[in-house]
């Protein structure tokens, strides 16, 4: 397979994670006052934390694959990126194996952090007139390696992972077990 297969799937993945994350964050927010709300909060409550742990570690593994196998370089704000993903992918399975309900503690800053990050970068490289001087002349933040329905991108994918852990790992369930 080339790398533009790998590129497309990738999209299409994080389009559909996107789409199940704004499911369970509705379910959440109308499960105080809506039964099939609660019941979609409740049942999906067991899969949150590995399926976070999936997505992170399925990001970690994607940002590698496009930058040690396909050569995209990874710029100043990419790296950012990942100095707060990594660590998720880790933290999550350890979180998975030690069956640490806590883990929302610390991987809800890794999140959010990352959040801002992506959600900056990817505004970058629709608004280069953004960029504060943080990003270096070689590898520019608003240089776009590839772009799948019009606004999917390597930081967009970034962000809708790290906006699942957010959500998935802060579901009720998760803080008060």
């Amino acid at each position: 397979m080339n790398n533009e297969t790998f590129e497309l799937f990738f999209a299409m993945l994080s389009v559909a994670l996107l789409a199940g994350t704004v499911v369970i964050l509705a379910a959440r927010l109308l499960a105080s006052r809506n039964a099939v709300a609660r019941t979609i909060v409740t049942g999906f409550s067991p899969l949150a934390l590995p399926l976070a742990a999936a997505v992170t570690t399925t990001c970690t593994l994607g940002s590698l694959y496009f930058s040690e196998i396909v050569n995209y370089k990874p710029c100043i704000m990419c790296w950012y990126q990942r100095i707060m993903m990594y660590p998720l992918a880790i933290i999550l399975i350890v979180a998975i194996i030690a069956k640490d309900a806590k883990v929302w503690r610390y991987a809800t800053p890794l999140a959010a952090i990352g959040i801002m990050i992506s959600a900056y970068h990817w505004f970058l490289e629709r608004f280069p007139n953004l960029e504060t001087g943080v990003c270096d002349a070689d590898v520019p933040c608003e240089f776009i390696w590839f772009e799948h329905f019009g606004f999917v991108t390597l930081p967009f994918m970034a962000f809708t992972g790290f906006l699942a852990v957010l959500v998935f790992t802060t579901l009720p369930t998760q803080k008060s077990e």
